[in-house]
């Protein structure tokens, strides 16, 4: 993912590999994967994303998924 991206972008991202938006509050989306195992990560849904939110997100989502976080920037 390039350094400015979008929580649109994130949200993309994150539905190309599984994951579903369960709920929206305000401008802060809640997605899930039904694992195994499950998980859920909240995005905010700014038009940029400051870059320690993009980081956290990003490795969080790896972590979760057991996969690299190449790979998930590589989906831009």
């Amino acid at each position: 993912m390039r350094h400015e991206v979008s929580g649109d972008r994130v949200i993309a991202v994150l539905a190309a590999l599984g994951y579903e938006i369960i709920r929206q509050k305000g401008s802060h989306v809640r997605l899930r994967h039904e694992g195994p195992p499950s998980h859920s990560i909240t995005v905010p849904r700014h038009t940029h994303l400051k870059a320690g939110t993009l980081h956290a997100i990003v490795n969080d989502v790896a972590t979760a998924r057991a996969i690299e976080v190449k790979s998930i920037l590589s989906m831009s």
